[in-house]
This record gives structure tokens, sequence and C-alpha cells, in this order.
């Protein structure tokens, strides 16, 4: 068995950076004592109001500001590899980015801005975001090559398929999923639909709180779901094994049969 150890932290994302820092290193902590590699959080932690789309990107920080500088300082002793998003500040447009970074022992990895803006539901994502102009790169923890997307992501088959394409096999998607009806019921389907499509691990992860559904879940490379939280704010840890994958794919090679190219962004 090629073992990996999953904790998924939601929780319902407070109003200030502080708050959330302190949960951060609370579950930071936590993760360390239940053995895991891998600490993924919701979308959009440095600051969240219900209600209120703007909210964290009025809060918007800059990439030396005090909540990065306090993630990295919080990981620094830790053997975990945390993912999370955070709406960062950058030269050159008004709007911040929705970033997606993947943070290990004090240093940034990987830093995937949020390519696809929720501009559905009546929301409008991108009169306050800059959108991404690329999918995410790979990055190798424990036995696995891992792709990210970020919540409205996993909606698009064709950046999953991509990922897939590029190696990946675990999909590690961070969201802020809103309540409200069928919603509960697209997060599973997309989570479970995006694993058996593309026979990889899928783990996502919601916040939870008066607007935002938590149900965050694990989908193994067949689309059958693992492990899953509540409604209320807790640490889910699970193993996830590599070789499923390869089992996965040798019975069902779809990424082989497929009969079109690789997507490309438009």
């Amino acid at each position: 068995m090629r073992r990996l150890r999953i904790a998924l932290g939601q929780f319902s994302v407070r109003e200030t950076s502080e708050e959330n820092l302190a949960v951060v290193r609370r579950f930071i902590h936590l993760a360390d004592e239940a053995g895991a590699d891998l600490l993924v959080l919701p979308e959009g932690i440095i600051a969240e109001k219900a209600g209120d789309q703007s909210w964290p990107c009025r809060h918007a920080e800059t990439p030396d500001g005090p909540f990065v500088t306090g993630l990295l300082e919080a990981s620094m002793k830790s053997s975990v590899s945390l993912v999370c998003t955070v709406h960062l500040k950058h030269p050159g447009d008004e709007r911040p980015e929705n970033d997606l970074l993947v943070i290990r022992q004090g240093k940034i990895e990987l830093v995937y801005p949020k390519i696809h803006l929720y501009d559905a539901f009546a929301g409008r994502e991108s009169d306050l975001v800059r959108p991404g102009k690329a999918p995410s790169a790979l990055i190798g923890i424990g036995p696995f090559r891992v792709g990210f997307m970020t919540c409205y992501d996993i909606r698009f088959p064709e950046l999953a398929r991509r990922l897939a394409l590029d190696g990946a096999s675990l999909l590690v998607v961070p969201a802020y999923w809103y309540k409200g009806p069928l919603k509960e019921s697209h997060w599973d389907l997309c989570v479970r639909s995006r694993a058996l499509e593309n026979t990889c691990w899928v783990a996502a992860v919601s916040a939870c709180g008066p607007d935002a559904a938590g149900l965050s879940k694990i989908a193994d490379p067949f689309g059958t779901v693992t492990a899953q939280a509540g409604t209320g704010e807790e640490l889910l840890v699970a193993d996830i094994d590599a070789d499923q994958v390869d089992e996965a794919r040798r019975a069902l090679p779809v990424l082989v049969n497929r009969r079109f190219a690789e997507p490309e962004m438009i």
C-alpha cells in the first residue's frame, strides 16, 4: 500500500484574519497529532462574512503581509503539507487574486490563481477578483502527483481532465461551497464525477457555517465517497492508496481510450 494520510480541515471562516490564523494553527497541530501528510483547508480563509461576497477581497493582503507570514510561521515545525486559498494583492491590478497556496515547512511551494471565477447563481466573483491564466502545476506529495482546483473550478470537467493527462493521480479542491437548492447535491456529483471520469482520487474541502455547505469529502478513482464530514466544524482524517489509481486505470482506461485532444485554455 502506497499510502497518503489526508486531513480535511472544515471550518466556518471568521470575519478577521487573526481569528482564522488561530484556527489554522489549531488544525495544523491536530493534523500533526493524527500523523497526516497533507492538510487541506477551505477557500478564502483570510476573512469571510456571510452575505458579503466582497468581504475577503476587502481584507486581501500582499503575499508578504501578516496573514501569509503567519501561515508560513505556523508550518515551519510541521511535517504536514498545507493547502488553502487566500485573497492576495499583486501589482498591476486593483483586484486581488484568489490564490491557492501549497506551503511546506515555512515555504510556499506552489501558487495557483483560480481561473474559473464564480459568475453564477447571482454571484459575480469576476467583479472583485482577477482570474488566473493557467491550470495549476503538479507537485509530488508522498506517492501522488497532485493537481489543484478551487471551488467553482470543479464544475469544469476540462480542467480536471487536463490535470489528469498532465499526470495527476490526486486532485485537491479547497472550496467555499454555498448552500442552496440542489447545491449540496451538485457538490457531491462534481466531486464524484471528477474522480470517476479521470480515475483519480479527489479530496474536496468546503467551509461550513451560515451560508456554506460543509460536507467535505474524499472520492476514490471509481467515484465512491470513502470519507465525508458533516455540516459543522471538524478535522476529517483518512488514508488514500496510490495503488488504487493504478488498478482503476487498468480496469477502466478512459484516459487511454479517449478520442479528444488534451484540453487547452481559450
